[in-house]
């Protein structure tokens, strides 16, 4: 499989680099097998910090029996220190199969990825959006009870609550741009943008969640008073979302 320079030109450099080396070991080690790379989440969206981002791949496999999954297992250790999380290991028959069941995942890979080698299938594929409304729903209960978990967990330290505010946004931007899809709204290239836009497409105040985004790109730092009041608001902010998106559930506009 080669990866060409068209394919990487919108890449940050480092990325491009980590991806070439990572493909031609993925190569050697799968052979035939693997019949796809994608590139998906921040570095396809053109959201990727160096030393904050994951970089996000699909390896689309002929086969994923647990002896393929070895062979990675032995090279992953690798790969993490790079920024390479664990991929999805998908054939392109359970890619087919399970779509209807993660529309939020799919949607969200199919709108922004990038195809490195092999096999395309996300042309074809056909998400069934019917599931959509009740996957957004619980993602965003569950973000919560895990931020509460977390919070416990972290003591509630201004060091714990620097690094948890971005991770529950990162899991939240997904069912936001679900949410806005759902609504008949374009959905705005990039989290920004998308944040910005929540006032008009979802009619949701979005000003604590900007605020959060700007602390997660390193734009403004918090101190030990200011943090905690973030956090608080930023919370207060998650459960008016859940009643807002039981409103729409109620109106019959989701």
């Amino acid at each position: 499989m080669a990866l060409t320079e068209g394919m990487l030109r919108e890449l940050p450099a480092e990325v491009r680099q980590t991806l070439r080396s990572y493909l031609k070991e993925v190569t050697a080690l799968f052979g035939s097998a693997l019949q796809g790379v994608i590139l998906y989440g921040s570095a396809a969206r053109g959201e990727f910090l160096p030393g904050r981002s994951n970089i996000n791949v699909l390896l689309l496999l002929s086969q994923c029996e647990l002896s393929v999954l070895q062979q990675y297992a032995r090279v992953h250790r690798r790969w993490n220190k790079e920024g390479i999380v664990v991929p999805l290991f998908l054939s392109e028959a359970e890619l087919q199969t399970s779509a209807n069941l993660f529309p939020l995942e799919y949607l969200e890979i199919k709108e922004q990825y990038v195809l490195l080698a092999g096999r395309d299938p996300f042309p074809t594929l056909h998400i069934d959006q019917r599931n959509l409304p009740w996957q957004c729903e619980q993602e965003i209960r569950g973000n919560l009870v895990r931020l509460r978990q977390r919070y416990v967990e972290g003591g509630g330290r201004q060091e714990a609550l620097t690094i948890l505010l971005p991770l529950s946004l990162t899991a939240l931007l997904p069912c936001l741009r679900g949410l806005v899809r759902l609504l008949g709204s374009p959905v705005p290239k990039g989290a920004e943008a998308l944040l910005k836009e929540l006032p008009s497409s979802l009619g949701f105040d979005s000003a604590v969640l900007q605020e959060v985004w700007r602390l997660k790109q390193g734009q403004i730092s918090l101190g030990p008073i200011e943090t905690p009041r973030l956090f608080e608001r930023y919370v207060s902010s998650l459960q008016t979302l859940i009643q807002l998106v039981t409103q729409l559930k109620t109106e019959g506009r989701l």
